[in-house]
């Protein structure tokens, strides 16, 4: 069950679209790094609040190193962020890492998504992964993405996760 302030994300397929590089941070906490852009999260625990501030209240608090998140806007030192499940809200920008991470969506039945050894559906099975698993995303190219979670890693198409935009292009 979902409640607020101790969450476990169910995942879900959105849509999105565009990347960072290197940013420029100015005085008031802003970036020039383009927005809408994912990130994910830290560790620990991380709150969104209903506004960028301290008072505003707590709409969730995730326990989920990796969980990824997508940037909407910036305010100072916070960013409105979107999460997995389209819950929109604000976080302090320390909660957050530029280290790009995916969310394995859910299939109809709910069975494990299948990984490839190359970006090709004939290739050979790499291994299966589990809906709403937190993979680290290397590479993302065309329709494909190269993703890892516990000393695996293979192919993915990019339809089967969220976390990239359609046309992104990752190289790490």
């Amino acid at each position: 069950m979902l409640r607020p302030r101790s969450r476990l994300l169910l995942p879900l397929l959105l849509l999105a679209a565009a990347a960072p590089a290197a940013a420029k941070e100015y005085a008031d906490g802003t970036t020039d790094l383009p927005r809408p852009r994912f990130v994910s999260i830290k560790g620990g625990r991380a709150m969104m609040r209903a506004g960028p501030g301290e008072r505003f209240p707590i709409k969730w608090e995730y326990r989920r190193p990796g969980l990824p998140m997508e940037i909407l806007k910036e305010y100072q030192i916070w960013r409105q962020v979107r999460d997995p499940a389209g819950e929109t809200g604000w976080m302090n920008k320390a909660l957050l890492t530029n280290q790009r991470t995916g969310i394995i969506t859910a299939t109809p039945g709910g069975q494990p998504r299948l990984l490839y050894v190359s970006p090709d559906v004939k290739s050979r099975i790499a291994w299966r992964i589990a809906p709403g698993a937190v993979v680290l995303v290397t590479l993302c190219d065309e329709g494909w993405c190269r993703v890892s979670k516990d000393g695996k890693s293979g192919y993915i198409p990019r339809g089967e996760m969220w976390g990239t935009y359609p046309a992104e292009k990752i190289e790490g």
